[in-house]
């Protein structure tokens, strides 16, 4: 795809998965500074962490398929459908 042919509606279309996933990333930044400073610390309760990485974070996976795919089937649905 050549940025030429982008269309800005398709690029919004999906935008709340993109910033799912794009929070989460940032989620997981944030619980990886806590898991160094515990493993710095001497810390051994990394149980949220391990719960992050291992349930919430593959769910990046998915909203950003969606997103790349320029999926439109909600751009396209009229509102009554929501």
């Amino acid at each position: 795809m050549v940025y030429s042919d982008l269309n800005p509606n398709e690029a919004l279309a999906n935008a709340v998965p993109y910033m799912q996933a794009f929070g989460h990333m940032v989620i997981a930044w944030m619980w990886l500074d806590v898991a160094v400073n515990k493993i710095a610390a001497k810390a051994t309760n990394t149980k949220a962490t391990a719960y992050f990485y291992a349930y919430e974070l593959p769910k990046i996976t998915a909203w950003l398929n969606v997103v790349s795919s320029r999926d439109l089937t909600c751009a396209n649905m009229a509102e009554d459908d929501f």
